[in-house]
Formats: structure tokens, C-alpha cells, sequence
């Protein structure tokens, strides 16, 4: 039985739909570690927000042991020869997004990595009809320094030829001529629809094209039949099926850093701005922005504005203006209409705003400025997982096999039939042009309704005008800072006086509160607080445990009636004894919440914490132009250390976004071996025309291999050869504005945690007082299996090595493996079992029950 439970525990790694075991000895040098092993999976490996929904039944994957198989030589050989004597095509097609290189890159490597030929079409299906030049072999090579660039170095086109048959027959011929039967399109809706059209007609294409002599009949034998993959390449996030699509989270972040800039200069004139984002029949972008900025109000065209919309808005206005804030922030999608179908432009909106309220306003229309600029760390790693499953798929596919679109559901990379896909993106157009617009959002997905119900409490509820409250809940940040800590304090606080709660606010962690330094927050006390970095409330390491009295105390002068407590391992640590103080003091014995945030994402309970995704965006950053140099100075290696404690999370998904040829971490132990097989990797490495390296090394990966440690070890062994660099990032990795992924992701889970908070103080109302002393009175709020997932700490314990502080099961692990196949190492592939096709009716059912 140990082989067939080896092909399940093992099945679906690098998407759980395979699974990649340990690495061997490399084409360029490397022999990996030897005990490395891959841990159970609590769930889905979700680190996006929009890839999330509240439905806590979702079934998550297998679960994978931590086992170790070494693969005999003859399915090694397997999976090294899966594509040996077959040929991969990729195109980029439609409007570009960022991201889209990252997918290229991994399709041509991975490709190559099976023994497939793998060619580029430039320009889109124009290419691909034209035929010559456009459609040239790609070598491991010519795929380097495309991860940090945006848009699509190989070109996109729109194609009139392509739309008819006589071009779709042209495009058959120059493909069955190379050989090519595997076709790997990344585009949106159209150009996946035109990809379907292609595969349908391509036997009587070929027919076709024997009947008149320009291929044999020997060629159409071998090119028999098409397999088709898409991916979608897409900023809007307007295609159904999948979660989040290329390009959305980088285009969020240049949105965001427009109206961070813009806030500036609005608030020295008390101004009004109204901002145009992209989005002709899906609102998400402007849905998510107005959630990362505290917009004061959002037009969608999934859900147009009460026929006396311009009255609310104008009263909205004048409310915050009221309340003492200096600007004013409206955003608009460009498709945004009103109930009858009637656009609703920027100029509109600030021809309504000049003329009733007199106010100074102007409009930006951001445009194509949001397809541009380097992709996001997210967007990367997307584009670069979407491509290993999609070079699969098409290695997999027989004649029967639909053609597919590979999609995000929660963390998973999954396989969809495209035009069911295709299918659920009309309908929600066609829901909007008939105005059923209730059906429209919930086409959208759980993730979209969940914004938008988060973004009526905090834009459209009126906040309450008197103090004091039914309930008093105090808010606190604990431990290092994460950037978005400030966004999950506004969103709880807002929350809590929303629903009729005094909120209190507590400096400087655990420690302000035994010395009493503890005020009550207003509506205004947290405006302007969503887009800050750092901790406005102060933070520290201290725990609670040698303060119990003190803390008993003013939880008793202040009538602290729920505490949410934001922050990283010191916040679940604290939460811990908290729950143990509660033996000896009474007055402990109430509902407390702690929300994950730190750079280290080490906090058991919950798959992501807030701060991560910026930390890592500036790991990346930082990262690429390092590259930048060591691209022109040639033969040079550095090496960057990260953040992150025992915790490899920040260096292997840094190493993965970024191109890295090696990350060292805690978890993954390595020997001195393991390092002169890197060094050798590189030194082949500086044989081609790729003539620099990246080396990451998590903080704590190992006490003796420090990175002066490894710094000196290369610079020896690479002399002659290559010169080595070090740069040690420190705490820039905590520091700047928190992305649009932090934000809305620190915004949602502020109100998640209140409205917990507000139930189970009701529920321990008990003879005039609170007291609550059972397990899930003392939370952890943590992404698990798709959903936002409420854990008693106590039942954490189990899960969490307090020596390393770390949680000692870890999902991102399981993408290591993707990180090697695309530096050039090799690695046993698990091949012997197939990934199966979802259908998109039954993920909608899935999600229609939450």
C-alpha cells in the first residue's frame, strides 16, 4: 500500500494537483536537501484576499503527510521526458496586463523542463496568422529579466484576421508545420472564446488545408488534434470561475498610489476629487480602491445608486466635511451607470458637487496608467503557478479533454471547462443589461458581495453622534509593527460605533494597558488612518503575564467589556495568558479576539497575516533592482537576507516572485553540501548569457550558516568567477503604506472581528455583568480553507512550535518546489496520477451557500 498512498498524499502539489517531492542532483550542480519534507495542508494555501468567502464548509485539498519517497529512475525518467517530442505554442492576446511575463516565463521553463519545445507567438493571434518570424523557439534564456517587467514582452495585438476562417486556416498551417499542438493562450474573455473556436474547427481546418496541398497527409496524422489551456490576463477581474485574474493586484497598487498622492494635495486645499478607474462592466476595481483608500463613495455598474442618489451623496459630503475632514474622495468605474441604464460620468459628479455644495473639485482620469509599471509580488506568483499548471494541462490533454482555463479558487490553482467560464462572464453582463442587478453581484462571487456589504457599513451608515454605548470595547496593537495594523484599528473601531459600542483605544500594547494608557475613539479619531504605515496606537513585545493585577484592574476601571487585539506571535502568545490569568483574576473572563498582523506570517490559525504582502512587495522591489545592477556589472551573485524570524515565508515567496536561484530557510534544513552545490549551480549559471545570481536567506535559517557566513563562502569559491554582494534588508521591510491587499484585507478583518465581538458579549451577559470563560471566548481570527475562520487559542497550542515561533504545519511550502523547477534545478515530478476537471455550476453552488 506504501506506493498508492504515496500518489495520494502526494497528489496535487505544485497546484494540488501534483506533487513535486524532494530535489536531486541538478543539471547545473545542485543535490537539495535531503530531509526535506512537505507538511499536511490545513486547507487551502490562500495568502489573497478576494480569494476568500465565509463559507466554512468548503472542502479543502488533500491533505499532504510529512513522508518522504524517493521516485525510482524509471519515473523519474517519466517526468523528465513527459513533453519529450511534443510542442507548446504561448501567446499573449487582448488588452495587457501585469503578470503576464511571469506567466510566459514559467510556460517556456517548465516546458523545457519536461523535454517539450516551447515556441513564442509575438503578437498575439496576428502572430500566430502571419505566421514567419512572429512564431520563433524560446530558449531558457530568453525568458530571463521578463518576471519584473509589466504588460507583455512578446507582444499583443488585436486581430481582425484571426475572427475569420481563412485566418484561423492560416494559423492552422504555420502551426502544423512546427509541430505545434499545444497552444497556451493568456488573454481575457475574447481571446479565450477565440481559442475555443480555433481547437472546434482544427479537423476541418486540417481537411482543409490537405485537400489543397499545403501539408500532408502525414502532418495532419501528427497533428491530429489541439489542446488548448487559457489563462486570464485581465486587470478588470471580470471573468467568472476564477478568483482573482492577472493583472488586477498590480493595477491595484498603481490606483492606490494615485490616490495616496492625490489625498496630499486635497487635503492642503480642501478639495474634492473625483477619481476614474478602469472597469467598463465590472466594478471590482473601484470597489476594492474605495475599501483601501476610505472612499466616501464608490460608483459600480453591478450596483447603480438610489434614484435620489445625488441627494445622499451630497449629504455624505457635507457630513464628513462637517466632521472635520479637509477632503473628499469619490471613486468611479467608467461603466458605472444609474437604475435606468444611464451612465454616470466623472464629469457629472463633479458638475453635481460644484453646483449644490460649492465645493472645489476636480477629476483624474487615470486610464491606461493602470495597465503600466511593474507587477505586484501577488501577480507574479499568480502568473508563475498559473503556468506550471497550464503547461500540464496541455501535456495531459487527449482529444477528448475541453479546452480548459486554469483558475485561482481560494489558493488552488484549478482546472475549469473555458467556455462554462465564458458563459458565467455573459451572464453577468446580460443580468446588468436587463437590471437584475442582485443577481449581477452575486454572479460576481461571494468575495465581491462581501466588499460590497463591508463598504455600505463604512461609507453609507450613518455614524452615531452621542458617546457612550451598549457595550465598551477596547482595541490594541501588540508586537512589532506590519503596515495595514492602522487600517484594521479604523475598520474596528468605525464598526464598534456603528453597532452602538464605546470603543476604546489602548497604547503601546499590553503594556498600556497596566499603566492605564487607554482614551476613547471617535468617527474622526481614526479618519485618514486606512493608508498609513507603522502603528498609530504605538506596539510592543510586551506580554501580559507580569502584569495581570494592573491589567485586571483598569479592565475594571474602564469597564473593558471585549479587547480585539491586533498583532503578531507576542498577540497569540498574550492572548494564551490571557486565557491562563483568567484562573486567578475574574476580571480577565472577557471576550477577546486577535487579528494575525506581522511581516513574518508566523502566527498559527491563520494562513496570511496583515503586513506580509507589503513586506514581501518590498522585498521584491528592492530585489529586482539589485538585479538591475548585477545585470550590469555582470558575474555577480548577491545575497539579500530577510525578515521573518524561523519563519521562511518572506524568502520563498520574495525568491519565488522575484527569480531567486536559492532560498535558505528554517524549515527546510540544509548542510554545507547543499551550499556547494549552489555555488556550482551558479558557476554553470555564469556559463550562459544569464550572468548574475540571487541568493535569499531567511534571518534564522541557520545560527552557524549566517549570511556573512554564506557571503564569505561564495566570494571564495566563486573567485575567478563571479563576485558576490550581500545586503541585509532589515527593518525596511516593516516600514511604507501598506498595499491595496493589506488594506482591504485589514479592513474586512477589523469588521469580521467586531461583529463577532458584539455577539459573544451578548452571549456572556450573565447577572448584570459579562463574564466568559470558555474556550471560543479567546479567539484567533485566522484564513483557513477559503473562509475567515474564528479558532480558540487554546486548541492552537497543539499546532504551534513555541521554541521557533512558528505554526509547525505551513501551506507555502508546498511552492518550493515551483522555485526550484524555474532556477534551473532539477527535481522528481510526480506525474502518475492526472489533475481532474472541475465544472464551474458546482464551484457557483459551492459558493451560493454561504
Amino acid at each position: 500500500m506504501r506506493r498508492e498512498e504515496f500518489q495520494l498524499r502526494f497528489f496535487m502539489c505544485v497546484f494540488e494537483s501534483r506533487q513535486v517531492v524532494r530535489t536531486t542532483q541538478s543539471t547545473a550542480g545542485e543535490a537539495s536537501t535531503s530531509n526535506m519534507t512537505i507538511p499536511k495542508s490545513e486547507g487551502d494555501d490562500q495568502w489573497k484576499l478576494d480569494s476568500m468567502d465565509d463559507d466554512p464548509n468548503t472542502v479543502g485539498p488533500v491533505s499532504i503527510l510529512n513522508t518522504e519517497w524517493i521516485m525510482t529512475h524509471e519515473e523519474h525518467h517519466a517526468a523528465k521526458t513527459l513533453g519529450v517530442g511534443k510542442a507548446i505554442a504561448v501567446l499573449t492576446s487582448g488588452g495587457d496586463a501585469q503578470g503576464m511575463n511571469a506567466a510566459v516565463r514559467a510556460v517556456v521553463r517548465v516546458g523545457i523542463f519536461t523535454g517539450a519545445r516551447v515556441f513564442f507567438v509575438h503578437e498575439g493571434y496576428q502572430g500566430l496568422v502571419d505566421g514567419g518570424e512572429h512564431i520563433r523557439e524560446a530558449t531558457w534564456e530568453s525568458v530571463s529579466m521578463m518576471l519584473q517587467l509589466g504588460g507583455t514582452v512578446i507582444g499583443s495585438a488585436r486581430c481582425k484576421d484571426f475572427r475569420e476562417r481563412e485566418g484561423r486556416l492560416r494559423a492552422a498551417h504555420n502551426l502544423v508545420k512546427r509541430g505545434i499542438t499545444n497552444l497556451c493562450v493568456i488573454g481575457g474573455d475574447g481571446s479565450l472564446t477565440g481559442a475555443d473556436t480555433f481547437r472546434s474547427e482544427w479537423s476541418d481546418l486540417l481537411n482543409d488545408l490537405q485537400k489543397d496541398g499545403k501539408i500532408t497527409a502525414e502532418e495532419a496524422k501528427k497533428s491530429s488534434y489541439l489542446n488548448i489551456v487559457g489563462l486570464v490576463g485581465s486587470i478588470d477581474n471580470d471573468f467568472c470561475g476564477t478568483d482573482m485574474t492577472i493583472g488586477t493586484d498590480s493595477a491595484l497598487h498603481r490606483i492606490v498610489e494615485i490616490v495616496d498622492a492625490i489625498t496630499t494635495t486635497a487635503q492642503s486645499h480642501q478639495r474634492t476629487f473625483v477619481l476614474e478607474v478602469m472597469g467598463r462592466h465590472c466594478g471590482y476595481l473601484a470597489l476594492v480602491t474605495s475599501l483601501s483608500c476610505g472612499a466616501d463613495w464608490v460608483f459600480i455598474p453591478e450596483c447603480p445608486p438610489d434614484d435620489d442618489w445625488e441627494e445622499h451623496l451630497c449629504r455624505r459630503l457635507s457630513e464628513t466635511r462637517t466632521r472635520g475632514s479637509r477632503l473628499n474622495i469619490i471613486i468611479v468605474a467608467e461603466g458605472a451607470i444609474d437604475k435606468n441604464g444611464k451612465p454616470i460620468t466623472s464629469e457629472d459628479i463633479k458638475n453635481l458637487v460644484v453646483k449644490r455644495l460649492g465645493y472645489d473639485t476636480r477629476v483624474t482620469v487615470l486610464g491606461h496608467v493602470q495597465r503600466g509599471g511593474t507587477p505586484s509580488a501577488f501577480d507574479r506568483i499568480l502568473g508563475s503557478r498559473m503556468g506550471v499548471e497550464a503547461v500540464m494541462a496541455l501535456l495531459e490533454g487527449t482529444p477528448d479533454t475541453p479546452a480548459c482555463v486554469v483558475s485561482l479558487s481560494g489558493n488552488q490553482a484549478v482546472r475549469l471547462p473555458l467556455m462554462e467560464c465564458v458563459q458565467v462572464t455573459k451572464d453577468v453582463t446580460k443580468a446588468m443589461d436587463e437590471k437584475r442587478f442582485d443577481e449581477a453581484i452575486k454572479l460576481r462571487g461571494r468575495s465581491f458581495m462581501n466588499n460590497w456589504e463591508v463598504y455600505k457599513l463604512l461609507a453609507h451608515v450613518r455614524p452615531p453622534v452621542s458617546k457612550g454605548g451598549l457595550h465598551t470595547v477596547a482595541v490594541m496593537n501588540v508586537g512589532a509593527p506590519a503596515a495595514g495594523m492602522n487600517a484594521a484599528v479604523r475598520s474596528t473601531v468605525r464598526i464598534g460605533l456603528i453597532q452602538g459600542n464605546r470603543v476604546l483605544v489602548v497604547h503601546d500594547g499590553f503594556e498600556g494597558l497596566a499603566k492605564g494608557q487607554i482614551e476613547e475613539a471617535g468617527w474622526s479619531y481614526v479618519g485618514g488612518w486606512t493608508g498609513q504605515g507603522g502603528s498609530k496606537l504605538g506596539t510592543k513585545r510586551t506580554l501580559p503575564k507580569k502584569n495581570l493585577e494592573q491589567i485586571s484592574a483598569n479592565i475594571t476601571k474602564f469597564n473593558i467589556q471585549g479587547l480585539v487585539i491586533i498583532g503578531g506571535f507576542e498577540a497569540y502568545t498574550g492572548g494564551l495568558e490571557l486565557m491562563e490569568g483568567r484562573k486567578q483574576f475574574d476580571e480577565l473572563c472577557i471576550p477577546f479576539v486577535v487579528i494575525p498582523a506581522t511581516v513574518s506570517n508566523n502566527v498559527p490559525g491563520s494562513d496570511f497575516s496583515i503586513g506580509a504582502d507589503t513586506a514581501l512587495n518590498t522585498i521584491c522591489t528592492t530585489c529586482d533592482r539589485i538585479k538591475q545592477s548585477a545585470a550590469g556589472t555582470k558575474r555577480r551573485v548577491f545575497i539579500i537576507e530577510t525578515m521573518g524570524g524561523y519563519c521562511g515565508y518572506l524568502a520563498t515567496m520574495a525568491g519565488l516572485a522575484a527569480g531567486a536561484d536559492a532560498a535558505y530557510i528554517f524549515e527546510e534544513p540544509f548542510t554545507i553540501r547543499d551550499l556547494q552545490v549552489n555555488v556550482e549551480h551558479l558557476v554553470q549559471k555564469m556559463k550562459t548569457t544569464v550572468k548574475r545570481g540571487l541568493v535569499l536567506r531567511n534571518e534564522k535559517c541557520n545560527e552557524n550558516y549566517t549570511t556573512d557566513f554564506i557571503f564569505n563562502l561564495y566570494s571564495e569559491e566563486g573567485k575567478g568567477i563571479f563576485d558576490s554582494r550581500k545586503n541585509v534588508l532589515g527593518h525596511m521591510q516593516q516600514g511604507g503604506s501598506p498595499t491595496p491587499f493589506d488594506r482591504n484585507f485589514a479592513t474586512k478583518m477589523g469588521a469580521k472581528a467586531m461583529n463577532w465581538m458584539s455577539g459573544k458579549i451578548k452571549e456572556s451577559y450573565r447577572n448584570g455583568r459579562i463574564f466568559a470563560n470558555t474556550p471560543d471566548s479567546g479567539c484567533v481570527l485566522g484564513m483557513r480553507k477559503r473562509a475567515l475562520v474564528f479558532q480558540p487559542v487554546t486548541e492552537l497550542k497543539d499546532q504551534t512550535d513555541f521554541e521557533h515561533r512558528i505554526p509547525k504545519e505551513q501551506w507555502w511550502l508546498k511552492l518550493r518546489p515551483i522555485l526550484k523547477i524555474l532556477a534551473k534545478y532539477e527535481i522528481d515530478l510526480d506525474t502518475s496520477d492526472h489533475a481532474h476537471l472541475e465544472h464551474i455550476s458546482r464551484k457557483r453552488s459551492g459558493e451560493a451557500a454561504v
